[in-house]
């Protein structure tokens, strides 16, 4: 089993050039989640990265409110973010025990981050026309740990109803479908 600071860093070298790829001419483009556009995902994602950053080294966060940060630097702010983040969740101790104010163990916290960082990196990707594959190790432990939470994210209405796909789909359509999205999803065509 990895340590999620290794995944994290695989996963953050995946997301940021993506994140970089984005320009200013996409911010309105709508995303894989219906819910935000590509600004408003961007912003979710930074406030993410923010958050769980605080609750592996347990301290308060605040989910209530998502500030606008896609402003100046915001590209190399995301990279610094994410760099921040893998830093937090390498100090020793980070995955023992309950993180922050969530109440679950460290380590399922830690699936939830990376879970969010290499999904919305996908989300990110389709919405403004970039590939993105993300590294099997980090599909491999995604796989059976966001399916053991999707039950009580979908109460929480933090995940869809899972999307119907084929037996045979890959690994990370899996993951995809499990947390209510289409993997072949595509922006409308203006």
């Amino acid at each position: 089993m990895k340590k999620i600071s290794e995944l994290l860093d695989v996963s953050a070298a995946q997301a940021w050039p993506v994140v970089r790829g984005i320009g200013d001419e996409d911010l309105a483009a709508p995303t894989p989640c219906r819910e935000y556009d590509v600004r408003a995902l961007l912003n979710h994602l930074f406030l993410v990265v923010a958050n769980f950053r605080a609750l592996a080294a347990r301290e308060p966060v605040d989910f209530s409110r998502t500030p606008d940060v896609v402003t100046g630097d915001w590209r190399d702010r995301f990279g610094d973010g994410t760099a921040r983040l893998v830093k937090a969740w390498d100090e020793p101790g980070a995955e023992d025990g309950v993180a922050g104010g969530m109440g679950l163990p460290a380590r399922t916290v830690g699936l939830m981050v990376l879970g969010d960082l290499t999904v919305h990196a996908w989300d990110l990707a389709r919405a403004t026309g970039q590939d993105f594959a993300p590294d099997p190790a980090v599909v491999r432990e995604l796989g059976p740990g966001l399916a053991a939470m999707a039950p009580q994210a979908r109460e929480m209405k933090v995940f869809g109803e899972p999307f119907p796909v084929p037996p045979e789909a890959g690994a990370f359509e899996q993951v995809l479908a499990v947390t209510g999205r289409d993997p072949g999803w595509r922006p409308p065509r203006p």
